[in-house]
């Protein structure tokens, strides 16, 4: 039986702009392997296969420092857990990672693109000509019909997120450089200061909103922005879950065994 494709019909099923494959090569976007392994770190290439370009040096400081951020939070976080107590049940690293990464959803791990988009509202109103405190408090309050929570601003647990102020600071830098436009910088903000009208407790961006601003500000589509996300975050749920197969024991539910889950349904 002969392999030969004479229509092509084989070869375009899965057609791609991002890898071309063959024996003893290897290209990626047309940059063949060897120059990028000499030339090129993990961030660089990873944005060059999702946009075919190669980020600027701003870019790309503000690239990593949006994964560094995402990396991890603590056994507490859903990922987190589900990883750790998965790695005590016999399934090996890579279903550990996998129920890790497939909590991050809407509620835990979306708030970021869910942020992006609301960035991405602000600034198109301001195109209209609109003032931008004028634009951010209409399209807070049409967010606030859906939900009392916005994406990417306040912290169950941190008043400030320690991850604020220092990815601010590059944002403000990347600016002045010119490596981004700062226009959803000043959405970020302008929403943090519609927030805080009025409050006695601060309402502060947090990691979410301020590595959804880096996204936002480099073009990066909102699901786009959460699959970045899980990125970052599958480095910490790989290392929690590496450091639970070398603990030993055993994980079998959220809370320790001793303790019991309170009954609230009918007695007899």
């Amino acid at each position: 039986m002969s392999d030969v494709d004479p229509t092509g019909a084989v070869a375009d099923w899965w057609a791609t702009d991002i890898s071309n494959i063959a024996p003893g090569s290897i290209e990626l976007r047309g940059h063949p392997i060897a120059g990028l392994l000499r030339d090129r770190g993990f961030t660089e290439v990873a944005w060059m296969l999702l946009t075919g370009s190669f980020p600027t040096h701003g870019q790309k400081r503000l690239l990593e420092a949006a994964l560094v951020a995402s990396v991890d939070h603590g056994p507490q976080a859903p990922s987190i857990a589900s990883a750790r107590m998965a790695a005590t049940c016999g399934v090996g690293l890579n279903s550990a990672m996998a129920n890790g990464v497939n909590v991050l959803g809407d509620v835990h791990g979306g708030a970021g693109q869910q942020c992006v988009q609301l960035l991405n509202e602000i600034v198109v109103g301001q195109d209209d000509g609109d003032e931008l405190l004028e634009v951010t408090r209409r399209v807070v309050a049409h967010w606030r019909e859906t939900s009392k929570y916005l994406p990417g601003f306040g912290h169950r647990f941190h008043p400030v997120d320690p991850r604020r102020d220092p990815i601010l600071q590059l944002l403000e830098e990347a600016r002045t450089d010119g490596d981004i436009a700062g226009r959803h910088l000043e959405a970020g903000l302008a929403v943090e200061s519609v927030l805080n009208e009025g409050r006695a407790r601060r309402v502060p961006i947090n990691v979410d909103g301020v590595t959804a601003i880096i996204y936002a500000e480099l073009g990066v589509a909102p699901e786009l922005a959460r699959g970045l996300f899980v990125l970052g975050r599958s480095v910490g749920i790989l290392a929690h879950a590496w450091e639970q197969t070398q603990q030993g024991g055993r994980i079998k539910g959220p809370i320790p065994p001793s303790i019991l889950p309170t009954y609230t349904g009918q007695r007899t």
